[in-house]
């Protein structure tokens, strides 16, 4: 049977409120031996505080959020980094004393709905399109507070983490460069003129024009950032790219996709053509050849996320600015120099 603070009342010789004082932290009336007197008896009885009583008493559901898109009514699709930042997000709510409700959203009208029908305390938006981001409006958050995830949204409603995206392909980039390539692909999703895969696709410009490379050379490959579009680009790269001898994906699925369809059609990775991607996920250094790519603070843009909301949400400072986490260049196995250094960084005769 459940533990009442009525039966530990009674066990340690208190009034219930002295028990719910105890419990809730307030020790200002209790003598220290009273409190370890309930809390020992507290521990004996396996006492579990009923979620649902303390967050009507707190006004507080103690849940926040995890809005991610979802393509459909019925179809919820999670990219690899997205599943690891989740993962941090949950644990840093469970070290805050919260807990995680992980919501598909199909259309951004559904947010509001979202934040209204669980009383949350908080959201966090993962995976949205800035566009998106900047549709919201005090109307559909309420006060609610939603802070954003790899956002470059100006939205002050959503001030919110990112990583440096710009940096992040430039050291990329730069890393292929200094090994002599020059015809150099870039792999990316669809972008508009703001946002995430924008910012990397800037960042492997600037490294192209800081290097003398000419931007003509390195063709832009569209492709959805899943492990099949992966090896479907690299079965046909070298007949869509005869002279290309690197790849920049600009994540760690696709690369890894690259790399099988590159192995699928006997090209040998790094011998003929290098790859890089960006997140570092764990799998980066389990395939074979190991990938070079460029590490994400994944735990860090978690954390500061919840802390940031949960600011909000307690009533804390409110962050007028995004925090923008620094990322490195991790390299491993997938680069190496191309085969023909003479002049073209080409294929060999």
């Amino acid at each position: 049977m459940r533990v009442t603070l009525k039966d530990i009342a009674r066990a340690a010789g208190v009034s219930i409120m002295t028990v719910s004082n105890v419990i809730n932290g307030k020790h200002d009336r209790v003598s220290a031996e009273t409190v370890e007197r309930v809390r020992r008896i507290v521990a004996e009885l396996g006492y579990v505080p009923n979620g649902s009583a303390r967050s009507l008493a707190a006004n507080s559901s103690r849940l926040i959020g995890l809005l991610v898109p979802a393509e459909s009514e019925v179809s919820l699709t999670i990219s690899p980094h997205n599943i690891a930042t989740i993962g941090q997000i949950e644990r840093r709510l469970r070290q805050r004393g919260y807990h995680l409700l992980l919501r598909g959203v199909s259309d951004t009208a559904e947010i509001g709905e979202a934040l209204r029908s669980w009383s949350l305390d908080g959201a966090v938006l993962l995976g949205f399109l800035d566009e998106e981001v900047d549709g919201l409006r005090r109307r559909v958050t309420g006060a609610t507070p939603v802070v954003a995830i790899d956002s470059y949204s100006a939205n002050p409603l959503t001030t919110g983490v990112r990583t440096d995206d710009f940096t992040g392909a430039h050291l990329a980039t730069s890393h292929l460069l200094s090994l002599g390539h020059r015809r150099i692909v870039f792999a990316a999703p669809s972008f508009t003129d703001v946002g995430v895969v924008h910012e990397r696709f800037l960042g492997f410009h600037a490294a192209l024009r800081d290097a003398g490379a000419s931007p003509r050379d390195c063709p832009i490959e569209t492709v959805d950032t899943t492990h099949d579009d992966g090896v479907e680009l690299g079965r046909r790269l070298l007949a869509s790219h005869p002279d290309a001898t690197a790849v920049f994906a600009t994540a760690d699925i696709l690369a890894i996709g690259i790399i099988e369809g590159l192995h699928d059609v006997g090209v040998p990775v790094p011998e003929r053509v290098s790859v890089v991607g960006f997140d570092d996920l764990d799998i980066s250094a389990y395939i074979t050849p190991k990938l070079t790519t460029v590490a994400q603070d994944i735990v860090g843009k978690a954390t500061h996320a919840v802390d940031r909301l949960l600011d909000l949400a307690e009533g804390g400072d409110h962050h007028t600015e995004p925090l923008v986490l620094d990322v490195r260049l991790v390299v491993r196995n997938s680069t190496a120099e191309p085969h023909d250094l003479g002049g073209t960084g080409g294929p060999p005769p």
